[in-house]
């Protein structure tokens, strides 16, 4: 269910066609010259009063802006940029047409979208909604077989689960982000996307957690009662591992119902390709914290389902974005193939991965590989390189596929490992990040346990 660093990814805007709306008046503007008098033009005074006219009947025939309308925004940078309008609302001190929109920024990923109020609008932009079919009856006419496939394959990025059906439901249902920003421990933190929580929250903009038990308050007063009462200085669960300051621990979705809950409530807010689970009995949590004197901190985590049939080692990873960048996805990932180890099996991430995901564990892969490939003397098969890194044999092959290190000769797949390519690809996945020390985990897997 993941999402772990977060580059903006450039994504296509898909939907309705567009078609220039001309400034309402602009032809009587121009087919009625303004009054001359002895050959000379009006004041500068009456030809800004024109202008002033003008500029508020044209604001007044595009407002309120429809939903679909697409028009430039200002942005964060200062620069203005195009956006499509996902919802609007009607502000409670204004005018008829005083609203607020909620957009999404066509070349930026959804966890961008927000709230805009009409001043950062460029009303000379706006282009209005035509018919869906004949745009995309116009675009197919237009693209290439391979931009076709290119944008095919970004509109349903992380959600190859669903249909086309589903997949217009699910962007219906979750089109507009519910909770803004939220307070977890010293962090406030910005929220990506829309997440379930009960109705009772519809009106909240920001929640705040405990980051100990990951309970849930719409007031800051709230939670610091909650603080004086809770007794929870770090995940409920048993600690796994310890090595430093980190620490992970295991938490049994069964016997902690409403953490586990309360944990998939909180990561879906920053994850967006994924179904959130009601039923947790079925899952455990791995919960990574850094840990000082205050107690233990959560950074990120990841789940697995208790069995799986389809031999997967995970089904949802999140680093919350102020650990981000120091290692602690490729942490979590690299954990995930150390369980498996120990269980005897090889494991691949539940699918679909997000696109950050599959960045990340192609990273994982890449360096695992790569480094076996350099040290090992003489031939090695798929099936070695499986055994000896619990990664599932078609991981490795689409891997070394897509570094172009695997050839087919004679019906077998040969692995072709020059050194300074090695080395130049070993360069281009980067550096590995925080390492799992294996001596420090103590654990038992599941189905040997009680």
């Amino acid at each position: 269910m993941g999402s772990i660093e977060t580059p903006t990814n450039p994504e296509n805007g898909s939907g309705s066609a567009t078609a220039t709306v001309s400034p309402a008046g602009a032809a009587d503007f121009y087919q009625k010259p303004h009054s001359v008098v002895n050959g000379m033009p009006p004041p500068a005074a009456e030809m800004t009063q024109i202008e002033s006219d003008s500029l508020k009947k044209r604001r007044s025939s595009v407002l309120p802006l429809e939903v679909g309308t697409r028009v430039l925004c200002r942005w964060r940078d200062g620069k203005y940029h195009q956006v499509k309008i996902i919802e609007r609302r009607k502000m409670q001190c204004g005018g008829p047409n005083d609203y607020e929109y909620y957009v999404h920024y066509t070349e930026f990923n959804r966890r961008l979208d927000e709230w805009v109020k009409l001043e950062q609008l460029d009303l000379d932009s706006v282009e209005t909604v035509v018919d869906e079919k004949v745009e995309d009856k116009v675009t197919s006419l237009k693209m290439t077989r391979h931009q076709k496939r290119k944008i095919d394959e970004t509109h349903v990025e992380g959600h190859e689960e669903l249909d086309a059906a589903s997949l217009r439901e699910h962007e219906e249902f979750t089109k507009v982000k519910n909770i803004a920003t939220i307070e977890l421990g010293r962090y406030e933190i910005e929220t990506w996307y829309f997440s379930p929580f009960p109705p009772e929250y519809n009106d909240s903009v920001k929640l705040y957690f405990c980051e100990f038990c990951l309970n849930f308050m719409k007031r800051k007063e709230q939670l610091q009662r909650h603080m004086r009462k809770c007794d929870l200085k770090h995940p409920p669960g048993d600690e796994i591992y310890r090595s430093g300051t980190l620490s992970m621990f295991e938490v049994d979705g069964k016997k902690n119902k409403v953490y586990g809950q309360n944990l998939c409530y909180l990561a879906k807010l920053f994850l967006d390709h994924k179904t959130l689970y009601y039923d947790v009995d079925l899952f455990l949590f791995y919960v990574l914290c850094e840990c000082d004197d205050r107690g233990c901190h959560m950074v990120g985590y990841f789940s697995k389902e208790k069995h799986s049939e389809e031999s997967y080692n995970l089904a949802c990873i999140l680093t919350l974005p102020p650990y981000q960048r120091k290692g602690y996805g490729k942490f979590l990932i690299a954990f995930s193939y150390e369980l498996s180890k120990k269980e005897g099996k090889v494991g691949t991430p539940e699918r679909p991965l997000s696109d950050l995901g599959l960045l990340s564990y192609r990273g994982y892969w890449t360096r695992v590989l790569l480094d076996i490939l350099k040290k090992h003397k003489g031939n090695i098969s798929i099936k070695e390189l499986s055994d000896m890194t619990a990664i599932k044999a078609e991981d490795i092959l689409t891997t070394l596929q897509s570094l172009e290190l695997i050839q087919y000769r004679k019906g077998q797949h040969v692995i072709c490992a020059d050194p300074k390519v090695l080395d130049r690809h070993l360069k281009a996945a980067g550096r590995g990040g925080l390492e799992v020390d294996v001596s420090k985990l103590i654990w038992t897997p599941y189905k040997e346990q009680g």
